[in-house]
């Protein structure tokens, strides 16, 4: 079984993207309802969390919620929304103890007023830690991302603020929700599906992906290191030949 010091730290990836999937079908393996993976989910979380925090990776985003989410049945969304909710309160004296910083990326407004009020407070009361960015993508669409940048961008030009000639990656960039982070090195999805869904389309244009079959609930610091191993024996070349490189 790996562990954390088998990663070489000189080669570490600055942003680590999570998709967590694979709670239900957990819980349907154990003959349980839904909620009892997602529950059990929360466990994942806070170990990869520690865990990169321990290994000193600058950036994790986190796929918590979806656009789509909404569309599941009412009452598993109101336990997501709970869970959220009871996460952050007892979950933030944690954060703060290892120097990590919450944000959150997605359609904040859209979640239920409890849950908007305790993400505001952790967020407040982790914004000056400067070990690891945790982001939390909530209510998160990477289309609806897109859009809304090409609307922003769309009426700086309107108002002669922008022209359309300056218009590069840098200026989209600006206008995506995931502004103040760098592009994603090392993409991990869990359950063993192997799409992106709908997430960070942009900022995953050269990140090294890594499918995993394995349930979320049962993600360990072994298939974090897996991840990271896998990604530290790639040679990244972004669009250059091996030649160049060397």
């Amino acid at each position: 079984m790996y562990t954390l010091e088998d990663v070489d730290k000189d080669k570490l990836p600055k942003h680590v993207a999570i998709i967590m999937d694979g709670n239900g079908r957990w819980a349907k393996q154990r003959g349980k309802l839904r909620i009892f993976g997602h529950e059990h989910g929360v466990e994942a979380v806070r170990n990869t969390v520690e865990n990169c925090a321990k290994l000193q990776i600058q950036y994790l985003t986190l796929y918590a919620f979806s656009t789509e989410n909404w569309n599941r049945p009412k009452l598993e969304v109101e336990t997501l929304m709970r869970l959220l909710v009871t996460s952050l309160r007892k979950e933030w004296k944690r954060l703060h103890k290892n120097n990590i910083r919450l944000t959150t990326i997605g359609n904040i407004n859209s979640l239920p007023s409890k849950a908007q009020k305790e993400l505001a407070e952790v967020i407040s009361k982790t914004k000056d830690n400067t070990g690891m960015t945790l982001t939390v993508a909530l209510s998160y669409g990477s289309r609806e991302e897109i859009k809304s940048a090409v609307k922003e961008i769309s009426i700086k030009v309107k108002n002669s603020i922008i022209s359309p000639e300056n218009i590069d990656e840098t200026v989209i960039n600006t206008h995506l929700y995931t502004h103040f982070m760098p592009d994603v090195d090392l993409l991990i999805r869990t359950s063993g599906e192997q799409r992106i869904s709908n997430f960070l389309l942009w900022q995953i244009a050269y990140a090294e992906l890594h499918f995993i079959d394995v349930f979320w609930p049962d993600f360990s610091e072994h298939h974090l290191v897996e991840a990271i191993l896998n990604y530290q024996n790639r040679e990244r070349r972004f669009g250059k030949t091996s030649e160049q490189l060397n």
